[in-house]
C-alpha cells in the first residue's frame, strides 16, 4: 500500500507544474538573486558609486586628489557641467558648491565632495583649524558618504606622497631645527622622485582611519526630516502586500464566480465582459488606495512619518500604483483556471518582482545589472516615485516617468485581461 501511495504521489506531482514550479524553480531563483545581491565581494561585482566633486582649493594636491579619485574604477566622478544641469552659458565648466548640491537634492549623484580652499597649503596638518573636506551625501544611500570618507583618507597618503614629504619635513624644520644645504638637497631629489605617478591599478589604496584629512559628512536631504527612511518601507511593504491583495482578490474573485458558475450567469444577463472587468478594476483600485492610505496614516501615527506635507504626491503615486495592481491583479486571474495555479503563479512573479524591484532590499545597494533589471518590475517605479515624493520632496509634475510608465503598464495588464476573458464570453 505504501508503494501505491507513492506512486499515485508521484503522478500527482508530475502533473502539478504549480508544485513543481514553488518546490523547485522559485528556491533557486531567490538563491540566486540574493546570491547576486550579496555574494560579490570583489569591486568589480558592486555598482561604481556616482559622485561630484568641487575643487575650491585648486592646488597640486588637490588636483592630485581629483585624479586619483576620476581614476578609480569604483567611482563615476563629475566635475564640470552639463547642459541639462545649468544654462547653456556654463556648459562644461567647474562645478561651484551649489551645483554638486543640486546633483545630490535631484537624485543625479550619491554623494558629492567639496575640497575647501587651504587644503593643499596646510596639508598634512593634525591641528584642529585645518580645512575641512565636506562630503554632502543623500543618506536614502547610507552606503556612499562612509565609502568615500574612508577612500579620502587612504587617496591622501597615496595621491600626493609628495606633499605628504614636504609637510613632513616642514613639521620637522619647524620642531626639530633647520636642515643642512645637503639635506635639502635629497629631500628636493626625493621630492622629484615621488611626483612620478603611480601606476593606474584602479585602486584607491590606504586606510579609512588614517585620519589625513578632515572629512564631515553633510546630509543635505534628510537632516531635517523626522523619520527619513520610514517612507521607503513603508512604500516597500505597501507595495508587495497591494500585489498580493489584488492578486488573490480580483484574480481570485473572477475563478471563483467560474467554478460556481456565477459567471455565465453574469454574462447573459446585460452586463458584458468589459464592464464586468472594469468594475472589478475600479473596486480594487477603492480598495488599493485605502490599503495603501492605512499603511502610511499608521506610519505617520506611529513613527512620525511626514504624510501630510506631501498628500499631493502621495495621492497621485497611490492611486496609479493601485491602478496598476488592480489591472495586474485581473490579467492573472483571466490568465489562470484554477486557484491553485493562481496562488502558484502569483506568489512567484510577485517575490520575484519585489526582491528585484526592491521591496525586499534597496535597489541602491543592487549591482548595475541589478538595477537594470528592476526597471522591468512593477515595484521599482512605484518605489522610486514614493521616494521622490516623501524623501526628495519632489512637486507633482516632476513624478510623470514613474506615472507613465505605472499608467503604461496598467493599459498593458488591461488589454491582456481582456483578451484572455474572451473565452468565458457566450458565443
Amino acid at each position: 500500500m505504501i508503494t501505491t501511495i507513492l506512486r499515485i504521489f508521484w503522478i500527482h506531482l508530475r502533473r502539478d507544474r504549480v508544485v513543481w514550479l514553488l518546490t523547485f524553480i522559485v528556491p533557486v531563483a531567490f538563491f540566486s538573486i540574493f546570491a547576486i545581491i550579496f555574494g560579490g565581494s570583489g569591486r568589480n561585482s558592486t555598482a561604481a558609486v556616482r559622485v561630484a566633486v568641487v575643487d575650491e582649493d585648486e592646488s597640486d594636491f588637490s588636483k592630485n586628489l581629483v585624479a586619483a579619485l576620476e581614476k578609480d574604477k569604483g567611482l563615476r566622478v563629475t566635475t564640470k557641467l552639463e547642459a541639462k544641469e545649468g544654462d547653456a552659458s556654463r556648459h562644461g565648466a567647474s562645478l561651484a558648491r551649489q551645483d554638486a548640491e543640486a546633483l545630490v537634492r535631484d537624485g543625479n549623484v550619491s554623494a558629492a565632495i567639496i575640497l575647501p580652499k587651504g587644503l593643499g597649503k596646510s596639508f598634512p596638518s593634525f591641528s584642529g583649524d585645518r580645512p575641512t573636506v565636506e562630503v554632502l551625501a543623500d543618506t536614502s544611500d547610507p552606503v556612499a558618504p562612509q565609502m568615500l570618507s574612508g577612500m579620502l583618507q587612504g587617496l591622501a597618503l597615496t595621491a600626493a606622497p609628495d606633499a605628504m614629504m614636504r609637510g613632513g619635513i616642514a613639521q620637522l624644520a619647524k620642531w626639530g631645527g633647520g636642515l643642512t644645504p645637503e639635506q635639502r638637497k635629497v629631500v628636493e631629489q626625493a621630492e622629484q622622485h615621488l611626483k612620478q605617478p603611480a601606476p593606474d591599478d584602479g585602486s584607491s589604496g590606504g586606510a579609512a582611519g588614517s585620519g589625513l584629512l578632515a572629512v564631515k559628512t553633510v546630509d543635505v536631504l534628510g537632516q531635517e526630516k523626522a523619520n527619513p527612511v520610514v517612507a521607503f518601507y513603508a512604500a516597500a511593504t505597501a507595495v508587495m502586500f497591494l500585489l498580493f491583495s489584488c492578486a488573490n482578490g480580483a484574480g481570485g474573485s473572477l475563478i471563483e464566480e467560474t467554478e460556481s458558475g456565477t459567471l455565465d450567469r453574469i454574462l447573459s444577463s446585460n452586463l458584458t465582459m468589459t464592464q464586468l472587468l472594469a468594475g472589478k478594476w475600479i473596486s480594487f483600485i477603492l480598495l488599493g488606495v485605502m490599503q495603501v492610505s492605512v499603511m502610511f496614516l499608521w506610519g505617520w501615527l506611529v513613527f512620525r512619518l511626514e504624510l501630510w506635507s506631501h498628500v499631493p504626491g502621495f495621492l497621485v503615486m497611490t492611486v496609479v500604483t493601485a491602478a496598476a495592481a488592480a489591472a495586474f491583479g485581473i490579467m492573472l486571474g483571466t490568465l489562470c483556471t484554477t486557484r491553485g495555479q493562481l496562488a502558484g503563479l502569483s506568489t512567484t512573479v510577485i517575490l520575484l518582482m519585489s526582491a528585484v524591484g526592491g521591496s525586499m532590499f534597496p535597489r541602491f545597494a543592487m549591482s548595475e545589472g541589478m538595477r537594470t533589471a528592476g526597471l522591468f518590475t512593477f515595484n521599482a517605479w512605484a518605489l522610486d516615485g514614493y521616494q521622490k515624493v516623501f524623501w526628495r520632496d519632489a512637486p507633482v509634475w516632476e513624478l510623470w516617468p514613474q506615472v507613465l510608465v505605472l499608467a503604461a503598464l496598467t493599459a498593458v495588464f488591461l488589454i491582456a485581461a481582456r483578451l484572455l476573458a474572451r473565452r468565458w464570453e457566450v458565443v
